[in-house]
């Protein structure tokens, strides 16, 4: 029988959507940007953004009290005028709050929250508490996208998370950047950055058509996450669509191996359904083609030839980026290069 997850009510127009700083107090450095995200909520989604109330603490602070990002979030959680939640920016320190996060709490109260980056160890909380989650922008990144919100990051968020759930295909990006702009220069807020044509998904291996339960995150997240109390258990694992993705540290193909082969070594690799790769941030054509060698070679040594791969998606640390509800049913259709997710 395939997993279920409690799916957190829709984040409709009127929506209160508390933000949160679970990784990083980075945003008191652009507030221009922050404000931004703010507006633009508003104008496509109907939603109220409010800090919770350490979001804006600044760095030093939030870096010195874990127990207090966690706070945050078991507010936004039991607080019943706030209807959702959004992360504000990653970072690489969210592990901190494991041992202070309440899962009884996000089963008791399932909210829907949204982030990428360093937020995959708060967003696979919420599978262990059995509560979907929802993997795509944060405030700071395509919320408060340069020149207004990009309109496949619109349909995505409206999809997964706020019009009435409904069976969906995901899309490849018409076109998609990496151009880098400073977010403290409150000047290039209105300029529209340098998009390259879309290059399509590369199905990379499996002929059946395939059905699982969708988890996953940030590859480097995940590897600091591995072994913590907060790692995902075997059950969660099994069956599963595996959605991952890499970060503008940009680790080499290599790595990716490495790691790859160590879901392989804790019988991940072989109960999954389907895996999902993000566009590899930063990758020259050379890496890519090195990466993808990488992903087949260690399915092959686990057997899993069968096993259908999709790659050069459109979500993680990439722009536009799709949003995933991770514990939502996802079906990969080789032959009819289709992906229907079940929101």
């Amino acid at each position: 029988m395939p997993l279920s997850f409690l799916r957190p009510p829709r984040l409709a127009p009127g929506a209160r959507v508390a933000a949160l700083s679970l990784s990083s107090g980075f945003v008191t450095e652009v507030m221009g940007r922050y404000h931004a995200g703010v507006r633009q909520a508003a104008k496509e989604f109907g939603w109220e953004i409010v800090p919770a109330p350490n979001a804006l603490r600044g760095p030093a602070y939030l870096d010195a009290h874990p127990e207090a990002r966690a706070a945050d979030l078991h507010w936004a959680l039991s607080q019943p005028d706030i209807d959702g939640m959004v992360s504000i920016i990653g970072g690489d320190d969210s592990v901190r709050l494991l041992p202070h996060l309440d899962l009884g709490l996000i089963r008791a109260h399932p909210k829907a929250f949204l982030g990428y980056s360093d937020t995959t160890v708060t967003l696979l909380q919420f599978l262990r508490a059995g509560v979907q989650a929802y993997y795509g922008p944060s405030l700071l990144t395509d919320l408060a996208e340069n020149g207004g919100m990009n309109p496949f990051v619109v349909q995505g968020v409206r999809r997964a998370l706020v019009d009435d759930p409904a069976p969906y295909d995901l899309a490849p990006a018409p076109a998609w950047t990496e151009a880098f702009v400073d977010w403290a220069d409150e000047a290039q807020q209105n300029v529209p950055r340098p998009m390259t044509p879309g290059d399509g998904w590369v199905w990379l291996q499996g002929e059946a058509p395939a059905q699982g339960h969708l988890i996953g995150g940030c590859l480097e997240v995940l590897d600091m996450l591995n072994g913590t109390p907060g790692w995902l258990t075997p059950d969660l694992w099994a069956g599963a669509v595996l959605a991952l993705e890499t970060s503008e540290e940009v680790p080499p193909p290599a790595q990716v191996g490495y790691w790859l082969r160590n879901y392989a070594a804790q019988g991940i690799l072989e109960g999954l359904a389907g895996l999902l790769l993000a566009r590899p941030r930063g990758y020259t054509p050379e890496m890519t083609e090195a990466l993808y060698g990488w992903v087949r070679r260690v399915l092959r040594e686990v057997g899993r030839e069968d096993l259908p791969v999709v790659a050069n998606v459109d979500f993680g640390h990439t722009s536009p980026q799709l949003t995933l509800p991770l514990g939502a049913q996802v079906r990969l259709d080789p032959e009819t290069g289709r992906i229907t997710v079940w929101p």
